[in-house]
């Protein structure tokens, strides 16, 4: 046995560990354990007769809850157990709040509090009634927006547009009377930052972290940022290659736009609002970075928030309009559809983290595309030829001469080429016809 998220251990008993009790009762918990060293080894407790009247009385006369106080006894000696159930009202020891996160406790303070104190009482950020904001100071060009897309998408009945905007509202549980949800100011208000900090969306692009060319700043409601933010990416951010079907012109940008709407949702609504820093999107040559502050809830891991609780938004009000909306097909299934789509047109499986400060998506992009090759020096042939190895695993010579309609003697060079030189190639086999090329580090289904 050794401390944990539900397990401390202290050799004796002193008042300040009334604070431990109350960090586990506000968390999921636990077991204090008084006559044991930090290895958990019995260490003999001399007044343990009197600490089991001493104990509880105390606990309930200054924290205001029971414990289950037991003692114990074995060959080294004695020690007593305080076992302590997670509450679901706050606990405060002389008005501090305390809260066990891991193998330590922590007080409670600003922002952390608060979000403590409303997740007690059932409530989430985005669910708290704003006073003195009514129905008309919303913008009525969102809601307009958010009626056509709805329809649209069949997420609500079309005799929905002849409904006001306060039956819309409480249709969408954005109102408890007689007041507006903090939901309904960033999803509807024309300018949601005068109420709350950092509800806006900052795009830089980046040649080195240190490095920024140049940045633009996305304000407005959350449906305004959306559709801002994603038509600033694919005009100023994101370059598009230009083909021809015929004489159809055809874009194919860096990244899939699915896919970076998607992780643009994500950002809006898993990002913690209480705070007052903005969503952050980075552009570099090779990559983009998605980030929110935000905070995964105890225990969790990215991949349990991703894999086995997928449909649990930061912001729950935000996350059900945007799906009313039709902005997404079901929420939780967001990130999986932004890696499939990326992994469908080619690109690496994009990353998701979380940190101290918040969560971060990394799409990648593929080196081997035509702008990236370009950009090393191949030629056009050579291009065509990276790019055909790269969908069927390998090319030949005799392929190369056919694609490209050239000579063995010119196939040969630009082959030797992209082998010696610009080490994108390897060659298999050694002499004649058996000699084939693949990418170097490409796996071969």
């Amino acid at each position: 046995m050794s401390e944990n998220q539900h397990i401390e251990f202290k050799q004796n008993w002193n008042d300040e560990y009334l604070k431990w009790i109350c960090g586990f009762a506000n968390a999921q918990g636990g077991v204090l354990f008084i006559g044991k060293n930090d290895k958990g080894e019995v260490t003999d407790l001399k007044d343990a007769v009197k600490l089991m009247e001493d104990i509880p009385n105390k606990v309930k006369d200054i924290l205001g809850i029971m414990v289950d106080v037991n003692l114990h006894l074995d060959s080294l000696g004695s020690y007593i157990e305080i076992v302590v159930e997670p509450y679901p009202f706050p606990v405060n020891y002389k008005g501090q709040f305390h809260y066990r996160s891991g193998s330590t406790k922590q007080e409670l303070k600003g922002q952390a509090l608060d979000r403590f104190l409303m997740r007690k009482q059932g409530k989430r950020w985005d669910s708290v009634p704003i006073p003195k904001i009514s129905i008309t100071d919303l913008d009525q060009n969102t809601f307009d927006f958010f009626r056509k897309r709805a329809v649209k998408s069949n997420r609500i009945e079309e005799d929905v547009l002849n409904d006001t905007n306060a039956i819309l509202l409480e249709n969408l549980q954005l109102i408890e009377e007689p007041y507006l949800k903090r939901a309904a100011v960033l999803l509807f208000h024309p300018n949601p930052s005068k109420f709350v900090s950092g509800a806006y969306i900052k795009i830089g692009r980046f040649t080195t972290d240190d490095d920024l060319r140049f940045q633009d700043e996305i304000s407005g409601n959350l449906f305004q940022q959306v559709e801002k933010t994603m038509n600033l990416l694919f005009t100023k951010y994101i370059k598009a290659e230009i083909s021809y079907e015929g004489l159809t012109r055809v874009e194919t940008y860096e990244y899939p736009k699915d896919a970076v709407r998607e992780a643009l949702l994500n950002a809006v609504a898993h990002k913690d609002y209480a705070g007052a820093t903005p969503i952050q999107i980075s552009v570099y040559d090779d990559k983009i970075i998605f980030w929110n502050e935000g905070q995964l809830p105890e225990n969790w891991t990215v991949e349990n928030l991703l894999i086995k609780h997928p449909t649990k938004p930061h912001n729950p009000d935000i996350a059900n309009a945007f799906f009313r909306s039709g902005y997404i097909e079901l929420w939780g299934r967001g990130i999986f559809k932004m890696i499939k789509e990326c992994l469908d047109s080619g690109l690496p499986k994009p990353t998701v983290r979380y940190e101290m400060s918040g969560y971060f998506i990394e799409m990648t992009k593929d080196a081997l595309n035509v702008a990236g090759l370009i950009q090393l020096g191949l030629n056009a042939r050579q291009v065509k030829a990276v790019l055909f190895a790269k969908t069927n695993g390998l090319i030949s010579n005799k392929i190369y001469q056919e694609i490209n309609s050239i000579s063995k003697r010119t196939a040969s060079d630009d082959l030797t080429e992209l082998v010696e030189n610009f080490k994108l190639f390897s060659k298999i086999g050694t002499h004649g016809a058996g000699i084939s090329y693949e990418i170097i580090g490409q796996k071969r289904q």
